[in-house]
C-alpha cells in the first residue's frame, strides 16, 4: 500500500481501537491500535487514540508504559517499563504478548538500549512472551531472528536462551529444528563483511555451544572457525575475545582432530606473511589456545625453528602490539615444562631487556614470564649452582612486582599479582611478603577493587593461599615412601622440609593475613566469585582457622557466617563442588569448637544456630567424601568437637543432631581410632541431656539396649577421657528406669559402674557414684534389683574405700548416701 493508504488504514484502526476499548473489548482494541501504530506511528490520530486508551483504567501499567515509550519515544516511560520488569517479574500472559508485539514492531528507534532491555526482560520473565516468540520463529525463523537480533545484544542473547528453553515449545522436534536454524543464523552474522556485531554473534554462538555442542559443532566449517579464531585478536574488546574463547574451547573439545589440524595451519600461515597485523593475530591465537589445548599448542610452539626464530622476528617487527602479543603467548606457553625450557634457552636475554626497557605493561609481562621460567620449584633439569642462580634471579623480581602493584593501571596490577603468585611458592618469599603489612593491605585493596570473575582476583587469592597453606601431615608410612623415592631419584634431592614451611612459620603468616583484614575482604567479594576462586578462598579459610587463637577474630570479621552461606550456596555436583563444601564445613567446625556458637548465631538471628548442624553433620556422615585416597579423619574429629559444643547450647539442637545422625554416631562409637571414639563419646554425653538422646538409649527397644551396651563398654576402656565421657552419659541416663533395666541385663553392667567408682581420677569417680546412686533410687522392683546387684558385686567395700580415700566433700557425701541406701 501507498503511504496515503497506510495512513487512512491507520486512522480507521485507531478509531476502531477507541470504540472497542470503550465497549469493554480491551484486547481487540489493543490489537487494532498496535496494527495502527505499525502502519503510521507518527500520525496525530494514532497518537490521540493511544492517549485516550491509555487513560482507561483497564489498561495494564506495563502496557501503558510500553505504548508511551514506542509511540512517543518517551525515555522515562521506557526506563519505568524496564524497572517494572526487573522489579515485578510476573506479567499477565495477554499483556506480555501485546507488549512484546508492540515493542518489537518499532524500527529505527533512538532509544535502542531501552528497547533491547524491554524485549529481553519480557522474554526472560514471561512464558507467554516466550511462547509467542517461539511461534514467530516457527513461522519464519530468518525474519523473526533478524528482527530481534537487530534490536540489541540482550535481545539476541534472549533468542539463544529461548531455543534452549523446552517449556516454551509444544514439540521438542520443533525446538531442536529452530535451535539449529538460529545457530546457523548466528554463524552467518559472524561471517558478514563489515558486520558491527561480532561480539553479539559470538555470544549467541558460545551460549548455544555451551549448552548443546554435541549437536551443533558440526555446523562449524573452516571458514567459520577461522572467523572465531580471528576474534581472539588481542586488539578486539575483552567481550569479543571472551566469547570467542568459549566458542573455541567448545569446538576444540568436540571436533576431534579437525579443530587442532586447522589450528596447526592457521598460526604458521599468519606468521609466514611477515605482516605485523597477521603476526600479532597468530600470537594472540596461540596465547588463547594454550590453556584450552596445551598439548596441541605446545607441539606447535616447539615446532623446529619456531622458538629460536622468535626473537629475530620480534627485532624486525618493532610494533608494540606484536611484542605484547608475543609476551602473552610466552606467558601462556609456560604451562608446559618443555616450552619453559625452550623460552629459557632462546628468550631469556630478550625478556630481561624488555623488563628493563619496555613500555606500558610489557615490563610486567616479561617479569611474570621470568618468574615462571626461573622458578626452581618447577620441574626441570637444572641442578647445583645453576638452580641457585635461577632461584636468586626469581627472588630479585619480587621488588619489581611489589612496585607494579602500586601502579594504577589494571594490566600492571594483573602482572604483579600473577608474578607474585608464582614467586610465592618459595618459602623465603612467602615469609617476606607476609611480613610486609603495607603489601598485604595493597593486595586486599586490589581484591576489593577488581572484578570478581577476573584473573587478578584469582591470582591474588592464589597468592594468599600460598602464604597460608600448611604442608600435608604425613603418616609414618608416607614419610618412608617419600624417603624411598628420594633415594631412587637420580638427583638425590633432600627430603628435609624448609623450616619456613613448617607449621609454626605458616601459623605466623596466617596471623598476619587475618590481622590485615583478609576475612572481611572475603566477606565483601565472595558472592560473585567464580567456583575456582571460591574454592581457593575457602581453602584459605581452612588454613587460617587451624590456629586456635585466630578463630575469635575470624568470627568477629564474619568468617563463620560466610562459611555457612557459601556451604549452602554451592549446589553443584562436580568433584570440586563437593570438596569446596567439605572444606567450608571443616573450617566452620574449627570456629565453632573455640567460639560460643550462640554468640555468632543468636536465637533470634538469621541464619539461626540450627542451620549450622547440616554442614557439620555432612562431615561425619561423609556425604561429600570421594572414593579417591584414604579417608581423612581430622574433619570428622573436629566436626564431632563442634557438634559437642553445639549440643551443649540447646536441647533443640541436641534433638536435631540425634535424629539426623544417630546411626553414624553409633558407628563412630566403635571406631578403632581413639580420638574419634573419644570425641563421639563426648558428643553422646551432651546428647543425653535432651529428650531424643535419652530415648535413643533408654526406651527399652533392642536398638537402645545395643547402644547402652556400647556405652557401658566405653566406660571400661583404657582411655581416661573416653571413660569420663561415657560415665557422664551414664550418669544422666541412669535417672531413667529404661536405662537402668538395660544395665541390669548386662552381665558386667553394674560391675562397670562400680569400677568407675574405684577409678583413680576424681571426675570419673564422681560420675560412677552418681550412676550407682541413680540406679538404687529407681522405685519398685528395678531399684531393689539394682541394690542387690551392687551389693553382690562388692559394692559396699568399693563405696567404703571411696569414702576413706576421698578428700573432696562431694565424693564423700555421694559415697555415704549410696552406703546408707545399701545398708538399710
Amino acid at each position: 500500500m501507498s503511504e496515503k493508504e497506510n495512513e487512512d488504514r491507520a486512522v480507521t484502526l485507531a478509531n476502531q481501537a477507541v470504540e472497542l476499548v470503550a465497549s469493554g473489548q480491551a484486547e481487540h482494541g489493543s490489537r487494532a491500535l498496535r496494527e495502527a501504530a505499525s502502519l503510521a506511528p507518527e500520525h496525530p490520530a494514532v497518537k490521540a487514540a493511544f492517549l485516550k486508551i491509555q487513560s482507561e483504567d483497564s489498561i495494564h501499567t506495563l502496557q501503558k508504559l510500553c505504548g508511551k515509550f514506542i509511540l512517543e519515544q518517551d525515555e522515562g516511560a521506557g526506563k519505568e517499563a524496564l524497572s517494572y520488569l526487573d522489579r515485578s517479574g510476573a506479567v499477565p500472559a495477554d499483556i506480555a504478548q501485546e507488549c512484546l508485539e508492540l515493542v518489537i514492531q518499532k524500527r529505527n528507534i533512538k532509544l535502542k538500549s531501552l528497547q533491547d532491555g524491554i524485549v529481553a526482560g519480557l522474554l526472560r520473565e514471561s512464558i507467554a512472551a516466550k511462547n509467542a516468540m517461539a511461534k514467530r520463529l516457527l513461522a519464519g525463523t530468518t525474519a523473526a531472528f533478524g528482527q530481534i537480533y537487530d534490536i540489541g545484544d540482550r535481545s539476541a542473547t534472549s533468542i539463544a536462551d529461548l531455543v534452549l528453553t523446552k517449556s516454551a515449545w509444544s514439540k521438542e522436534s520443533e525446538r531442536e529444528g529452530c535451535e539449529e536454524d538460529v545457530f546457523q543464523l548466528f554463524l552467518a552474522k559472524l561471517l558478514e563483511v563489515g558486520h558491527d556485531y561480532d561480539g553479539r554473534a559470538l555470544k549467541g554462538i558460545a551460549r548455544l555451544l555451551a549448552a548443546d555442542a554435541e549437536r551443533l559443532h558440526s555446523y562449524i566449517d573452516d571458514a567459520i572457525f577461522d572467523a572465531i579464531l580471528c576474534s581472539l585478536d588481542s586488539r578486539e574488546p575483552d567481550e569479543v575475545r571472551s566469547q570467542a574463547t568459549l566458542a573455541t574451547a567448545k569446538y576444540l573439545e568436540l571436533s576431534g582432530e579437525k579443530g587442532p589440524a586447522y589450528l596447526a595451519k592457521f598460526i604458521p600461515t599468519r606468521l609466514t606473511t611477515g605482516r605485523s597485523e597477521e603476526i600479532l593475530l597468530a600470537f594472540s591465537v596461540a596465547a588463547a589456545v594454550f590453556p584450552i589445548v596445551p598439548t596441541h599448542a605446545a607441539a606447535l610452539f616447539l615446532t623446529e625453528g619456531f622458538v629460536p626464530s622468535l626473537v629475530p622476528l620480534l627485532d624486525k617487527n618493532k610494533s608494540g602490539g606484536v611484542e605484547h602479543a608475543a609476551l602473552s603467548m610466552l606467558c601462556a606457553a609456560c604451562v608446559d615444562s618443555a616450552c619453559r625450557e625452550a623460552i629459557k634457552t632462546h628468550c631469556l636475554h630478550w625478556l630481561n631487556h624488555v623488563m628493563n626497557t619496555g613500555k606500558d605493561d610489557r615490563p610486567g609481562l616479561a617479569a611474570v614470564i621470568l618468574a615462571k621460567i626461573l622458578d626452581p620449584t618447577m620441574p626441570g633439569k637444572d641442578t647445583g649452582g645453576k638452580a641457585q642462580r635461577e632461584k636468586d634471579g626469581a627472588n630479585s623480581l619480587v621488588p619489581m612486582f611489589k612496585k607494579l602493584l602500586a601502579d594504577p593501571r589494571p594490566a600492571s596490577k594483573q602482572s604483579s599479582i600473577e608474578g607474585l603468585a608464582y614467586s610465592s611458592i618459595q618459602p623465603a618469599i612467602k615469609e617476606e611478603l607476609a611480613n610486609d603489612r603495607v603489601f598485604l593491605a595493597k593486595v586486599l585493596e586490589t581484591l576489593r577493587a577488581s572484578q570478581p570473575q577476573s584473573s587478578t582476583v584469582f591470582g591474588a587469592l592464589t597468592l594468599i593461599d600460598h602464604l597460608t597453606r600448611y604442608l600435608p601431615v604425613l603418616s609414618e608410612e608416607q614419610k618412608r615412601m617419600n624417603q624411598l623415592k628420594a633415594y631412587a631419584n637420580a638427583s638425590k634431592a633432600t627430603t628435609k622440609r624448609d623450616p619456613l614451611d613448617e607449621a609454626p612459620a605458616v601459623s605466623r603468616r596466617c596471623k598476619a593475613v587475618v590481622e590485615a583484614g583478609a576475612v572481611s575482604t572475603f566477606v565483601a567479594i565472595s558472592s560473585n566469585l567464580s567456583s575456582a576462586s571460591t574454592a581457593i578462598f575457602i581453602a584459605i579459610m581452612l588454613s587460617i582457622t587451624r590456629t586456635q587463637a585466630l578463630r575469635g577474630t575470624i568470627a568477629q570479621q564474619g568468617g563463620a557466617r560466610l562459611l555457612l552461606l557459601r556451604y549452602t550456596s554451592i549446589t553443584g555436583t562436580s568433584g570440586m563442588d563437593h570438596q569446596t563444601r567439605r572444606t567450608a564445613a571443616h573450617a566452620l567446625a574449627r570456629i565453632l569448637i573455640s567460639v560460643d556458637p550462640s554468640l555468632i548465631f543468636p536465637a533470634s538471628g538469621n541464619p539461626p544456630l540450627t542451620s549450622t548442624t547440616r554442614p557439620l553433620l555432612s562431615l561425619i556422615t561423609d556425604k561429600d567424601h570421594t572414593d579417591e585416597g584414604p579417608r581423612d579423619l581430622l574433619p570428622i574429629f573436629e566436626s564431632l568437637l563442634a557438634l559437642t559444643n553445639l549440643a551443649a547450647s540447646s536441647p533443640e539442637i541436641s534433638d536435631t543432631i540425634t535424629r539426623q545422625a544417630l546411626p553414624i554416631i553409633g558407628d563412630l562409637l566403635l571406631s578403632n581410632n581413639t580420638n574419634i571414639q573419644r570425641a563421639t563419646t563426648e558428643l553422646v554425653c551432651n546428647l543425653t541431656n535432651s529428650s531424643a538422646g535419652i530415648e535413643a538409649f533408654a526406651d527399652e527397644s533392642n536398638a537402645a539396649d545395643t547402644r547402652l551396651h556400647v556405652l557401658l563398654a566405653l566406660a571400661d576402656v583404657e582411655d581416661d577421657k573416653t571413660r569420663r565421657a561415657a560415665g557422664g552419659a551414664l550418669a544422666g541416663l541412669t535417672s531413667f528406669e529404661g536405662a537402668v533395666k538395660g544395665i541390669l541385663k548386662r552381665e558386667r553392667g553394674v560391675e562397670i559402674l562400680l569400677e568407675l567408682c574405684a577409678d583413680d581420677e576424681r571426675e570419673i569417680v564422681h560420675r560412677g557414684l552418681v550412676c550407682v546412686g541413680n540406679c538404687m533410687a529407681i522405685e519398685g522392683k528395678v531399684g531393689e534389683e539394682a541394690k542387690k546387684k551392687i551389693e553382690g558385686d562388692h559394692g559396699v567395700e568399693i563405696l567404703k574405700n571411696v569414702v576413706r580415700r576421698s578428700r573432696e566433700g562431694v565424693l564423700v557425701k555421694l559415697g555415704r548416701e549410696a552406703l546408707d541406701v545399701l545398708m538399710r
